[in-house]
């Protein structure tokens, strides 16, 4: 089930100038299912990632970072390896030789180093990665590469999903028309730095070098670090923004008149992206909508609103469609602003204030609170009346199918 999450058509998912990917099905965890995925990059493209702050983290996922670090000494990032139905997490040493091995072998197929290649796994932790299955298949997944494959890719990403996530748009800047197309895979362990998320865009803009990492990161924090499905941060959570700059825009700098409409359009593509998460969160019937304002930081407003979307009390109270609203006070309350005055603070539930001057509200009525819960998508407004700093965040509810998806997620 999912909220209000309609599939992704094939024919909207506009292909990306220099950008490549192609298919197999490697048999990693079930046979005929697409579980493998190569995505190969032009000369002279930009890549920038960011990445879980487990300390557990995957053996790919420190390789990106390493791979990352060394570009330029190495040659550019050339191409991207991904692999679901297995984590290669919690695997040690041998973990990190499977790893390299993917990177050396798709190499030796791409005639490039294996430093330019970026893996990235996902699935089950604590089992080690069966190398052979996926090194067998790559020379499948190489042989169909084209620039058309995002509907495929997107399908062979998934893990828990239930269904595949991706999106497209085209930008007309300054200096000529961009097009943008992403997917990402994730339906739990999902919060913020990061989730059991993987998340790729590319584009056929051009930046100069350096730009695209601070982007990257920044487009993070307003869209896959701003979810949370049960509180979760995985092992394998990566971001990747891959500019191949095969259009004629080319930015040099964030005051290029054309930094902003790509800013804005890339900003608008991950949050789409990451809120589709959300939509197919296991287990979901509510898509959930938190607005913080009135903060003296954002990092006060982002305590609140991550306290309010994490607690499990306020998401089995919006499964149930039971305005227990009191949940919601009690989880400001903790979230950590210790010198908040509670009387400043007020709360809607959609278009119903519910509370203010530290209490309920004395016009609410439960019964205009119970008709904003029963709809499939609500929004949580909270002000604390302390200063203009704002956050918003979006989660999803708790419900029984959740605990029953994640206890047969071995078998």
């Amino acid at each position: 089930m999912t909220v209000n999450l309609p599939l992704p058509q094939k024919a909207d998912l506009k292909p990306v100038k220099g950008f490549e990917m192609g298919i197999a099905e490697a048999g990693i965890k079930r046979a005929n299912r697409k579980d493998l995925l190569v995505m190969t990059l032009a000369p002279g493209s930009q890549v920038a990632g960011v990445f879980t702050l487990n300390r557990f983290c995957a053996a790919p996922v420190q390789v990106c970072r390493d791979h990352l670090a060394q570009e330029g000494r190495n040659g550019e990032i050339r191409a991207l390896v991904v692999n679901t139905g297995n984590a290669n997490a919690g695997t040690g040493e041998s973990g990190m030789k499977h790893a390299l091995e993917t990177c050396a072998a798709l190499a030796k197929d791409l005639k490039i180093n294996p430093e330019q290649i970026l893996p990235f796994s996902t699935g089950v932790i604590l089992e080690p990665l069966p190398i052979e299955k996926i090194v067998s298949a790559l020379p499948k997944a190489v042989s169909n590469l084209g620039e058309d494959n995002w509907f495929d890719a997107a399908q062979a990403i998934m893990t828990t999903d239930t269904q595949p996530k991706a999106s497209s748009v085209t930008v007309l800047t300054p200096a000529g028309q961009v097009v943008i197309t992403g997917i990402c895979k994730g339906a739990g362990m999902i919060h913020p730095n990061m989730a059991t998320m993987l998340g790729f865009i590319a584009t056929d803009t051009g930046f100069a070098p350096g730009l695209l990492a601070n982007l990257t990161r920044e487009i993070a924090d307003l869209s896959f670090n701003a979810i949370t499905i049960d509180g979760d941060t995985s092992t394998n959570d990566s971001f990747i923004i891959m500019a191949t700059g095969q259009s004629p825009v080319q930015i040099k700098s964030a005051t290029d008149p054309s930094y902003a409409v790509v800013r804005e359009a890339l900003i608008g593509l991950a949050r789409e992206l990451a809120q589709m998460i959300v939509r197919d969160g296991e287990g979901a019937t509510k898509f959930i909508t938190i607005d913080v304002l009135g903060g003296k930081n954002q990092e006060e407003c982002r305590l609140v609103a991550e306290a309010v979307a994490h607690s499990p009390l306020v998401k089995t109270a919006f499964f149930a469609s039971d305005p227990n609203l009191g949940r919601i006070l009690a989880a400001i309350g903790y979230a950590g602003i210790n010198d908040l005055d509670v009387g400043c603070v007020q709360m809607w539930l959609g278009d119903v204030l519910v509370a203010k001057d530290g209490g309920r509200n004395p016009g609410y009525q439960e019964a205009d609170g119970q008709r904003v819960m029963q709809a499939p998508e609500i929004t949580v407004k909270i002000d604390l009346g302390r200063g203009n700093a704002t956050q918003t965040m979006w989660t999803c509810d708790l419900s029984h199918d959740y605990v029953s998806i994640n206890a047969d997620y071995r078998s």
